[in-house]
C-alpha cells in the first residue's frame, strides 16, 4: 500500500455521513479504491473500512478535516501500521507456532514476529531455528501475579501491537488482560460458546457432536467468552474417536488463527463492545 491511503471511522451513525466523508477524500486529492460500510442499527454505531489510491499532502489534515464532517467523539485512524509488530505465547503444542513461523519465515504473515515466550522449554529449539528469541518464563512454584509479572517484564519490551496465544494454557487473571486490553488474541480449540474450558474434544465426543471446530478470539475477563473474530467448523461423523478429534481440531485451528491474524495485520477487525466488525 505504499501509494495508497487506509482510512478507518467508528462514529455514532447520522444521515449523510458517507457523503460528507467522500466529499473531504476528494478534496485531499485520493480516490476511493474500495469502501466497506457497517451500520449496527440498535446502537446507531458507523463503521467504515476505505482504500484509497494516492497519498495525502497532509496526513494530519485529512484527519482533522474527516473529524470536523463527524459526529462528536468519532474515531479517525488514518494508514495505521502496516507491518504489525507479534508477540506468541505457547506452551507445548507446537502445530499453530509452527504454521506462524513458516509463514513469517516466508514474510506472508504481514506481521513480525518479535518473540516467543512459553512457560516450558520445549519449543524453544525449534523457535531459535528462525531466528526468533525465545524466552522461559517457568509457572512452576510462583503464584499468578509472580508469573504474569515476569511475563509482562518480557513482553513489554517489544511493545507489540498483537499477543497471540498460541495454545498458551495458562488463564489469565483481569490485570493482566487489563494491561494489554484489546492485544491478546487467543484459538480456542471448540466453536464457541460450546465446549468452553478444558477438554472441549471429549466433552464433544461425548456428546456424539456432528461438526468441531475452532474460534479465534480477543480475550477477555470471561473465560473464552471474548470478542470472536473467526470461527470455522468441520463435519465429522460417529467413526471419528478423540484421537481423530484432535487431529481434526488441530488442522483447524491453525487456519482459523493464521486467518485472524491476517485480518488483524490488514486492520480489517473493528471491536464493537463484545462483538466485533470484520470486513473481509
Amino acid at each position: 500500500m505504499n501509494n495508497q491511503t487506509l482510512i478507518l471511522i467508528h462514529c455514532q451513525d447520522a444521515v449523510g455521513l458517507v457523503a460528507n466523508i467522500a466529499q473531504v477524500v476528494a478534496k485531499h486529492q485520493l480516490n476511493i479504491v474500495t469502501m466497506r460500510e457497517f451500520v449496527d442499527e440498535e446502537n446507531r454505531k458507523f463503521f467504515l473500512r476505505i482504500v484509497c489510491s494516492g497519498v495525502p499532502a497532509e496526513v494530519a489534515g485529512l484527519q482533522q478535516d474527516l473529524v470536523t464532517h463527524l459526529p462528536p467523539q468519532a474515531i479517525v485512524a488514518i494508514n495505521p501500521s502496516r507491518q504489525k509488530k507479534l508477540v506468541v505465547l505457547v506452551t507445548k503444542e507446537h502445530h499453530c507456532l509452527a504454521d506462524i513461523l513458516v509463514r513469517h519465515f516466508f514474510q506472508t504473515l504481514n506481521a513480525n514476529v518479535e518473540a516467543v515466550i512459553g512457560n516450558y522449554e520445549t519449543l524453544k529449539e525449534f523457535t531459535e531455528k528462525f531466528d526468533i528469541p525465545y524466552h522461559f518464563v517457568s509457572h512452576e512454584n510462583k503464584d499468578k501475579e509472580t508469573f504474569e509479572q515476569e511475563l509482562a517484564e518480557k513482553i513489554i519490551p517489544y511493545q507489540p501491537d498483537y499477543i497471540v496465544l498460541a495454545k498458551f494454557m495458562r488463564i489469565l487473571s483481569p490485570s493482566f488482560v487489563a494491561r494489554f486490553q484489546n492485544k491478546l488474541i487467543n484459538i480456542h480449540h471448540s466453536f464457541l460458546p460450546a465446549f468452553i474450558g478444558a477438554n472441549p474434544y471429549r466433552q464433544a465426543h461425548k456428546r456424539g457432536v456432528k461438526i468441531i471446530g475452532a474460534t479465534a478470539h480477543f480475550v477477555t475477563n470471561d473465560l473464552d467468552e471474548g470478542p470472536i473474530i473467526v470461527q470455522r467448523t468441520k463435519s465429522i461423523n460417529h467413526s471419528y474417536d478423540v484421537p481423530n478429534l484432535v487431529v481434526a481440531g488441530k488442522e483447524i485451528e491453525k487456519a482459523v488463527l493464521s486467518h485472524a491474524i491476517q485480518l488483524l495485520t490488514e486492520d480489517r477487525v473493528m471491536l464493537h463492545g463484545n462483538k466485533t466488525v470484520v470486513f473481509e
